[in-house]
């Protein structure tokens, strides 16, 4: 097998749902990233990306069904670049950098690009065809930025709650406060706001002419404007619109090669892709998804908790990422985004999974080298981690 390399990761900077990336398509999200991606690597001749991977959780609308495809097109990229989509909902974006470096360690390919798309906020509503011609009875239509939607009546009612009740119940299972979520959203609010203060994201967002900034970052967040929020899935409880991710609306992607690869586009590698592992678990308990994730891609890669510098992990939830916190009693709290998580920088489904891999990728980098892990939960009950090794 190849050894597979990160050589670069760029962003959008993150919109909130209605906001001022609310008028960009999500394919136009995608071709922007790609575009800058390509332009960082002044030696990377387009024509020898041999695959284009994006990830998108939502592909009814705008996205095209294959907006990989439809990024190379936008992007100027030569037509002879080919693109796929892939879709394991959250995870997508990172999905798709998996199955790029598959490509790459097993010879199919020596440099690809692979990201993900999401726009929650021109996510289209939809509906199902009638049954028949000239239907007179009422028809719903579906939201389609996010859940549920045309469930199927044999899936057990269990399994089908709402994701925000979903972290109500690991909340409960785990003994997760309502105080201890309003803190960690608040520690991601500020750590966020630290690291675009320090300019730690300036060479990883390629600014829109709309955005130039992480939206929903909230420098003024503060307990006492957490705890006076109330909870949106269930009376009395503790989930609400603070200790949640956003809906958001971004696009990142990254520059996966081998090391003839990287010599051809110029590139010194930022990490190396030690390990990966996906998992499953009850969809409604989808937040733990990433625990069994972890453990198994930290034992492929031939290490232990206490050999990470830095880890990602995706904040659907704060009581999300606390109970898999809850899990890793080994991993020390206090490495985990350390410049900010998806509750202050925002979780646009499809983009989320590669923006934790290419922070990740960043931060290592800066650190001259190390382990690192990233993780993410995904609806309906599964998990995807990958394991870097900073070079």
């Amino acid at each position: 097998m190849n050894d597979v390399f990160v050589l670069d990761s760029v962003r959008t900077p993150i919109g909130r749902y209605g906001g001022a990336l609310s008028g960009v398509r999500p394919d136009d999200l995608a071709a922007h990233v790609v575009r800058a991606l390509a332009g960082r690597s002044p030696d990377l001749d387009p024509a020898t990306v041999d695959d284009v991977f994006f990830g998108a959780a939502n592909g009814a609308g705008e996205d095209n069904r294959d907006v990989a495809r439809m990024a190379v097109l936008l992007a100027g990229l030569p037509v002879t670049v080919p693109g796929t989509t892939v879709n394991r909902l959250c995870g997508s974006g990172l999905e798709a950098v998996v199955a790029a470096s598959r490509a790459v360690a097993v010879g199919d390919a020596s440099l690809a690009i692979a990201g993900g798309s999401e726009s929650m906020s021109r996510a289209p509503w939809v509906m199902p065809k009638p049954s028949r011609g000239f239907d007179r009875g009422a028809q719903t239509l579906h939201d389609t930025a996010l859940g549920w939607r045309m469930v199927n009546p044999l899936m057990p009612a269990e399994w089908t709650v709402a994701l925000g009740e979903g972290a109500e119940i690991l909340a409960d299972r785990y003994g997760i406060t309502r105080e201890a979520q309003d803190g960690f959203a608040l520690r991601s609010h500020r750590r966020a706001a630290a690291a675009w203060e320090r300019g730690v994201f300036a060479g990883e967002v390629a600014v829109l002419d709309a955005l130039d900034h992480d939206e929903s970052v909230r420098t003024d967040a503060s307990p006492a404007s957490l705890a006076r929020l109330k909870p949106v899935f269930r009376p009395g409880g503790t989930v609400t619109a603070g200790n949640a991710s956003p809906l958001n609306d971004g696009a990142c992607a990254l520059l996966v090669g081998d090391e003839a690869g990287a010599g051809r586009a110029g590139r010194t590698p930022l990490a190396r892709i030690a390990a990966r592992a996906v998992t499953g678990v009850e969809p409604h308990l989808f937040g733990i998804g990433p625990v069994e994730a972890a453990r198994t891609a930290l034992s492929r890669a031939g290490i232990t908790w206490s050999d990470l510098s830095v880890v990602e992990l995706n904040e659907a939830f704060a009581a999300q990422s606390l109970a898999c916190l809850a899990e890793w009693p080994d991993l020390d709290p206090e490495i985990v985004n350390v410049n900010g998580g998806a509750i202050a920088l925002g979780h646009p489904l499809g983009s989320s999974g590669a923006r934790v891999l290419g922070a990740l990728a960043h931060e290592l980098h800066r650190r001259g080298g190390g382990y690192g892990l990233a993780a993410i939960c995904i609806g309906v009950g599964q998990g995807l981690a990958v394991v870097l090794e900073g070079v």
